[in-house]
């Protein structure tokens, strides 16, 4: 942090001196991403030791060394701080998510399902108060505001993407259904399909939304503590729920582990 300082003065030092702008701007520019860091840094730690709704930027600013009025600079309010926690755990989600499904060729739909959903559980256990933030209880009073989305669907992306790929692969089982769409639901499947799935038939869209659905479900069973004294061995439930889900959608057999 003081180092941060330090040189946020020395670039201002040095624009008065030497009017070298675009050097200053460079240095003054990377301060800046420094303090943001730290900022964010301390909220989180704030997010695990106390949970979301108590997160404030007076407390934040006195765990730096602060004044309040200095962080306002970077974080007009304690949401405008919040957003930028969840955008930061949307991204961090997404990133292993395309990560996960970059390490398996393109045909291998069933190995890339398993290693997309072993990777949400993964980043899930290892930060369990981020996903909480995301997947958790709502904060009260807080609206997540739009530019929250497109971080959101990060992770969404890539598994439409596997399902997707399936079928125009042509190894997406259309299964029996039995039942037919209702008209709002359709409607629904109709826009995703035109937005994610494209050339994916209504029904397997709705079943890639109830995967992806029950994927989180999952997460957060386990991670919430809903398992306790039910599952003793967890990762085992989750690898056969993921494998069974797979099937429900429509995608080919179970490759082996993730």
């Amino acid at each position: 942090m003081s180092r941060a300082l330090h040189s946020f003065v020395a670039s201002d030092l040095a624009t008065c001196q030497t009017g070298a702008v675009p050097a200053v701007r460079s240095a003054r520019e990377r301060a800046r991403a420094e303090l943001t860091r730290d900022i964010t840094d301390e909220a989180r730690r704030q997010l695990e030791a106390a949970g979301a709704s108590a997160l404030s930027l007076r407390a934040v600013a006195r765990e730096l060394g602060m004044a309040s009025s200095a962080l306002y600079r970077y974080f007009a309010s304690r949401d405008d701080l919040l957003t930028a926690l969840i955008v930061d755990a949307y991204d961090a989600l997404g990133e292993v998510a395309e990560a996960a499904d970059a390490t398996r060729v393109r045909g291998d739909i069933a190995g890339r399902w398993r290693a997309v959903c072993a990777a949400v559980r993964s980043w899930a256990l290892a930060h369990p108060h981020e996903y909480a933030l995301v997947y958790g209880s709502p904060v009260p009073g807080y609206r997540a505001p739009e530019r929250t989305i497109i971080p959101a669907s990060r992770i969404t992306v890539v598994l439409a993407a596997v399902v997707r790929d399936a079928a125009a692969a042509g190894v997406l089982a259309a299964g029996d259904v039995g039942w037919a769409l209702e008209e709002p639901l359709a409607a629904d499947a109709a826009r995703v399909a035109d937005t994610a799935m494209p050339g994916v038939p209504p029904h397997a869209v709705v079943r890639g939304l109830i995967a992806w659905t029950q994927l989180f479900g999952i997460v957060s069973f386990e991670l919430f503590g809903h398992l306790t004294g039910v599952v003793e061995a967890p990762e085992a439930f989750f690898n056969a729920s993921v494998a069974m889900v797979g099937t429900f959608v429509g995608l080919p057999g179970d490759p082996g582990p993730a």
